[in-house]
Formats: structure tokens, C-alpha cells, sequence
């Protein structure tokens, strides 16, 4: 597969700027980064301030908008989050508001972008629920079109608890992790309507306590990887993209053998040229690296880098598969390593001071 040449690159930073049980908040608000293209170094351009926890964000590249989550329980005096729209300067990464929608949902905690950017996907981490905001020609979030709370047998954590969603390369069904029920729940969008149909089967199960998180495809679409929070693991499954059925063919652990202490995994992402996967542990604060069989999807283990700092909650791969991004949110640092085109090592690089780093997203220029 041949990439673009690494080019210098804005890095917008979801943060935390309110405390919550599991994070101390250091930010003020998103935070925006040049990346280098040819060190991989980054540079402060701004912040920009007047939202709250906006932990997840999601890039619409070809429109130049940003939008994110405010990781909350109450917005305009409702119980719930809410999801913010943005545009973007190119020439100086700065972002003006558009306008904020409820999430109908406590804690959103992911957003993605859906069906050529008419849709804006958000998952409800406190309230187990998911939700479906149209997408202006502006730009502009409507009132929510769908909101699905999940119910079920749960887990230690006791309830249901989203933790991402997502739509498939082909555009036909969107997958929801719950790791609160250790599902991968599988809808329709209703492009017309904007509403989630639940798929026949409706889910694909997980082991008892795995903690369904993040999912990634393969190149082709045919694979899904999913990675565990609590298992520390990464669930390789067989996906029939016009049925839209998971069949899980392999699991392997994120950490080395004889790894000691507690873990939590957090990211996951397939590198451009589709050779490589790569997932972050937290806790034992690193990177695994995978290398992809491009027939069976299958994954083989290639090592584990460390992050370079404490807590690695996401992670970032630029589109010419040079620069590979974490963002350790309890050490407020984000780490560049330089990806090993042959092999998928990861060589650390430049470590730049970011204050609580959740989320990375990459717009080259």
C-alpha cells in the first residue's frame, strides 16, 4: 500500500478541565498542537476554553470541523452531557463555536462521525445509553434523532456502560462496545431518519468481566479488534460485512508473559498500510504492538514500547503511518514515536507538556 508522505500536522487534544473519580483535571479546554512533519516535534498553538471535559473528540477533515463530548452530568441545568460543534481555522488551528446539543446521556465519553458526516454518533458512558445528532450543512448539531439506553445482565461494574461507537468502513451498521455488559451491540442507521435499528443478533458476547472498549477494523473491513479494559486483552473477530455477524477467532493479551500488577487497556488503532495494530495499556503504561496476517486477520505479537509516561488513554497514527502519538493523561505529556515501516517498532521521539491528554485527533495540512 503506498501512503502520503508525513506532513506537518494539527493535533487537537481532548482534555479534562473538571475532576472525576478516575482523573485529576489539569486542562483548560482543547488543546492545539503542530506536529512537525519531518521531526515529529509538536508545538503549542492555543487552547480553547468555555467547554467542559471535552474528553473525546472526532474529526470531520474534508468539512474542517471539530466535535466533541463534554464528559459531564449536567448541561443547561438537565441531568446529561452534551456534544459541541466546532470549525476550524487550517491556517491557525483555531476553532470557533458552533453551537452544543444535550447527549441525553450522562458522561459521554466517545464521538464519531457517521454516514458522510450527516450524523454524529455519541456514547453514554453513566447512562449505558447511546445517542444520534444530525449534522448541519453548517456544521451546526440538531436535537437528538435517537437515543438507545442498553439494559441487560451485568458485570462487576454493575450497570451498563458504553464506552464507544462506531460506523463500519462499508457505512452499513454501527457497533457499540458496552463494557459494562460485555457486548458489542450492532445497529442499523437509519440514514433517512437518523435513528439506530437493533441488528438480528443484536449483539456479539464477550467473556465474563472482559470490558468490551474500543474497537478497530482490519484494511478490508472483514475484521474487527476489539480491545478488553479489564482483561487486558484484544478480541479478534471475523466480521461479515453484509450481515453485520461477529465471529470471534482469536485473543491475545496486550501485556508480555509474566506481566505483574494492575492493568487497564484503553486504545486501539490499525496502522494505515493495515500491517500493524497497536494498543494501549495503562497501568503497565505501554504499547503493544501486533503485527496483522492480512488473510486471516489474525495477530502476532511484536513487542511492547513503553509510553514514555503515566496512563496512556489514547493513541494517534498519522495518515502517512510515520508518527505514532499517546497521550499519557496522568503525567500530562504526549509522546511522538517514529513507526518501523518494516517491522511496526516504535522508536520515542520528541515528549511534549499537555495538560491531562484524553483524546488525539490529526488533521495533515
Amino acid at each position: 500500500m503506498n501512503l502520503p508522505a508525513a506532513r506537518d500536522t494539527l493535533v487537537f487534544v481532548g482534555t479534562y478541565t473538571q475532576p472525576l473519580p478516575h482523573v485529576d483535571a489539569r486542562a483548560m479546554g482543547i488543546d492545539v498542537h503542530r506536529m512537525d512533519g519531518a521531526t515529529g516535534k509538536l508545538t503549542h498553538l492555543g487552547t480553547t476554553t468555555g467547554i467542559a471535559n471535552p474528553s473525546f473528540l472526532a474529526l470531520d477533515a474534508q468539512r474542517a470541523r471539530l466535535f466533541a463530548v463534554q464528559e459531564i452530568d449536567q448541561f443547561d441545568g438537565r441531568p446529561g452531557g452534551a456534544a459541541s460543534a466546532y470549525s476550524i481555522d487550517v491556517a491557525t488551528g483555531r476553532l470557533a463555536p458552533i453551537n452544543h446539543q444535550p447527549a441525553h446521556g450522562v458522561h459521554p465519553c466517545y464521538v464519531s462521525i457517521g454516514h458522510g458526516g450527516r450524523w454524529l454518533l455519541t456514547a453514554n458512558y453513566g447512562s449505558g445509553s447511546v445517542s444520534v445528532l444530525p449534522i448541519g450543512a453548517d456544521g451546526a448539531l440538531g436535537p437528538a434523532t435517537a437515543v438507545i439506553r442498553h439494559s441487560g445482565p451485568a458485570n462487576v461494574r454493575g450497570a451498563a456502560h458504553t464506552h464507544a461507537i462506531l460506523e463500519d468502513p462499508a457505512g452499513a451498521f454501527v457497533l457499540v462496545p458496552d463494557c459494562g455488559l460485555d457486548r458489542i451491540y450492532v445497529y442499523r442507521l437509519d440514514t433517512a431518519n437518523g435513528t439506530l435499528e437493533p441488528h438480528d443478533p443484536p449483539w456479539a458476547d464477550l467473556p465474563p468481566e472482559a470490558a468490551p472498549r474500543h474497537l478497530a477494523f482490519g484494511p478490508t473491513g472483514g475484521f474487527v479488534y476489539c480491545i478488553t479494559e479489564s482483561a487486558s486483552t484484544i478480541v479478534v473477530f471475523a466480521y461479515d460485512t453484509t450481515t453485520g455477524v461477529l465471529r470471534e477467532i482469536q485473543t491475545v493479551s496486550t501485556l508480555p508473559p509474566g506481566a505483574t500488577g494492575r492493568n487497564a487497556c484503553a486504545d486501539i488503532h490499525v496502522h494505515p498500510s493495515g500491517r500493524f495494530l497497536y494498543g494501549s495499556n495503562r497501568g503497565h503504561d505501554s504499547i503493544a504492538i501486533f503485527a496483522i496476517d492480512p488473510a486471516t486477520g489474525l495477530l502476532s505479537p511484536r513487542g511492547y514500547a513503553p509510553s514514555g509516561g503515566r496512563t496512556p488513554r489514547n493513541v494517534a497514527i498519522d495518515p502517512s503511518g510515520t508518527f505514532l502519538l499517546a497521550a499519557n493523561q496522568d503525567s500530562d505529556t504526549i509522546v511522538t514515536f517514529r513507526i518501523d515501516a518494516a517491522s511496526g517498532a516504535l522508536e520515542p521521539g520528541p515528549v511534549h507538556h499537555s495538560p491531562t491528554p484524553v483524546c488525539l485527533q490529526l488533521l495533515p495540512l
